[in-house]
């Protein structure tokens, strides 16, 4: 077994796990809880999570010895919550439960990763003491979950994020689409009402790792320090990788009928973040200049072809 210390991944055939692997690969020993999807990207530990039972679970985490988990799994497709609230319930609640009491019992620090989707949408900018009021399933249940985990393990560290970065063949960012969209010259419609504050996963995963060396718990906002639209970010991509933005079109959601409710704006504060490290985590238009950078990377190209 590696010298270096180990991290346990659920859901670890999703975007954000998998970008996890690649980008701390060099420094961890990591372990890809596997559930329906089959994947084996080179170094990784493959394992089919337990999350039937917990003994089942704490059986497969004592014989890993992870110094971390992260709980990357969830069910996040909003119509396919509103659609079927108890699967909902029972993985964005149930497992991160079970993901919190084995944790608790082998004295593992755990990462659960939530959303920024907890709020009506009338406000911006919400700090992490914000009440919370969820209009839909999907943002009712990672609130439960928040709650659940808090209370059977104290010393969670909850990430309220949104993320994008290089994707899989077969799980595509927002980034993703936006980009070969316009890179075939295909011309896409995004929201100009809808607005939030989007984090690229690399710098996602750096201050969730500096926020661990802090000895950080309870709940923070790791997202980036400007609000935009969805319209608004797909400019600042097409600026950055220089498509012709034109091809974006303006749309609303508040004319799309047939989806499910969402909050308008998503956007949350980082004041918290950058006072415990001292540091901005830096603006939209910063972290797509990284993304492109990131596109040639050898890490990138063997993620593309999962």
């Amino acid at each position: 077994m590696s010298e270096n210390p180990s991290i346990f991944l659920t859901g670890g055939s999703g975007l954000l796990a998998i970008n996890w692997f690649f980008t701390k690969s060099r420094d961890y020993n990591i372990y890809l809880g596997i559930n329906k999807r089959a994947i084996n990207p080179s170094g990784a530990n493959i394992v089919f999570a337990d999350f039937s039972s917990e003994a089942g679970l704490l059986l497969q985490l004592q014989k890993m010895q992870p110094t971390l988990v992260i709980h990357t799994a969830g069910l996040t497709n909003v119509e396919k919550c509103e659609n079927n609230p108890e699967l909902a319930f029972n993985i964005n609640v149930g497992i991160s439960s079970l993901v919190a009491k084995v944790t608790k019992n082998l004295d593992i620090p755990m990462v659960h990763i939530s959303t920024d989707h907890l709020f009506g949408g009338s406000l911006p900018m919400l700090s992490e003491e914000e009440p919370i009021h969820a209009i839909n399933v999907y943002g009712k249940t990672k609130a439960l979950a928040e709650k659940a985990v808090l209370e059977i393990n104290p010393n969670a560290l909850i990430i309220r994020t949104n993320f994008y970065g290089w994707g899989t063949s077969y799980r595509r960012s927002f980034s993703d689409h936006i980009i070969e969209s316009l890179r075939n010259l295909q011309t896409i419609s995004l929201f100009d009402d809808v607005y939030y504050t989007p984090i690229l996963i690399e710098k996602l995963i750096h201050t969730v790792h500096d926020l661990l060396l802090k000895k950080a718990t309870g709940i923070y906002n790791v997202v980036s320090d400007d609000r935009v639209s969805k319209y608004e970010f797909g400019v600042l991509i097409a600026e950055k990788f220089g498509f012709d933005e034109t091809l974006i079109q303006k749309c609303t959601l508040r004319s799309e009928t047939k989806l499910v409710v969402r909050p308008l704006d998503m956007s949350l504060s980082n004041s918290k973040v950058r006072e415990l490290l001292g540091r901005n985590l830096g603006t939209v238009k910063q972290h797509l200049s990284r993304l492109k950078d990131l596109e040639i990377d050898d890490s990138t190209k063997k993620l593309k072809l999962l």
